[in-house]
């Protein structure tokens, strides 16, 4: 399924985002937003929002948003010498 927004253009305008960078930067938002209330999943915030998941999780932590390690994540990154981040 896909879904079109329309936002009226003095709201675009007035969000200050070069013309270009518009729908990115809203994809992401949305990601963003979407996984803080737990509505998605890291995986489909990161598709959603089109980018890396590390960068995702930047965008996460720039923003404080914390995102829970599963046991199996926490097991892997301890047994690696890494710590959540």
């Amino acid at each position: 399924m896909s879904l079109t927004i329309e936002i009226p253009d003095e709201a675009v305008r007035a969000m200050n985002i070069p013309a270009a960078e518009v729908e990115a930067e809203l994809r992401k938002e949305l990601a963003v937003v979407l996984y803080a209330r737990g509505a998605l999943s890291l995986g489909k915030a990161v598709e959603m929002a089109v980018t890396t998941r590390a960068e995702f999780e930047h965008v996460l932590g720039q923003r404080r948003i914390e995102r829970p390690f599963s046991k199996k994540e926490l097991e892997h990154d301890l047994s690696e010498g890494k710590g959540p981040e």
